[in-house]
């Protein structure tokens, strides 16, 4: 027997937001015709990896796709910088670009379109709320209509769609959502959970999770060795580079 046609599919990442989408759509849909999509960027904390698999269980044994395009260091590496700003290439290649070839693929396998549910939220950051100040969370988008630089046209014509469906909710309103079921990185004084730390964020979140335990100060020294060799600063602040490199941060962890 043929496995049923995927109605919904939510890319993953083991934070809040992604997973109150995965319980939405499978809620609406039934476990069979929802799939999730978590892109491994080599660069997650354990117990992101480790949530990321309990929330199939969660939900009722909904199938989570895992793919991997390389790790962030790697890409790091490649390009001879770190990410920041809007000069993302380990989001671009480590997650975009998979997942765009995931779609198209799995549009081909179907030979029919589907929703993809983005756990986008303009409460998130500035930038989010000034990205999707025209959309309305309910409906449903053109891919390149919401991120016009990263997906094509013919995803559209294939009748491939994203849909924003928490896109005006408040962090308080996901986390009541899923009902304490969240990543337990949260509960530890994280806000945001994916690569940790995500190297294109805050220095002082940087800061916390190189200092959080035994994985963190091991991801402090990776960075630390890829920086020597490439020459670049990780820290992009001027009071995190007098923080950080006045001194010696393998003292302070």
């Amino acid at each position: 027997m043929a496995d049923p046609k995927v109605e919904v599919l939510v890319p993953v990442s083991g934070g809040k937001d992604s997973q109150v989408c995965l319980k939405m759509a499978v809620t609406l849909f039934g476990a069979p015709r929802v799939r999730g999509l978590f892109c491994d960027t080599g660069f997650e904390h354990p117990l992101t990896y480790q949530h990321v698999d309990k929330l199939s269980h969660l939900y009722g044994d909904v199938r989570i796709d895992r793919i991997s395009a390389g790790n962030v260091l790697d890409v790091c590496d490649r390009f001879s910088r770190f990410p920041g700003g809007k000069s993302r290439h380990c989001t671009d290649y480590l997650k975009i670009r998979p997942t765009r070839r995931y779609l198209k693929a799995l549009g081909l396998e179907q030979q029919s379109g589907f929703e993809v549910w983005y756990g986008m939220r303009t409460g998130e950051s500035n930038e989010r709320a000034t990205r999707y100040e025209d959309k309305i969370g309910n409906d449903l988008h053109a891919p390149h209509e919401v991120m016009p630089s990263k997906y094509p046209k013919y995803l559209a014509k294939m009748g491939i769609m994203f849909r924003l469906p928490i896109l005006e909710w408040s962090s308080s309103e996901v986390l009541e959502f899923i009902e304490g079921e969240e990543n337990p990185l949260y509960a530890e004084g994280f806000d945001r959970v994916g690569c940790f730390p995500c190297l294109a964020g805050g220095d002082k979140w940087k800061e916390k999770a190189f200092k959080h335990d035994a994985f963190g100060r091991q991801q402090y020294f990776a960075v630390q060795l890829l920086s020597t060799k490439i020459g670049k600063s990780v820290w992009t602040s001027k009071s995190g580079k007098e923080r950080n490199e006045s001194g010696c941060m393998v003292c302070a962890i």
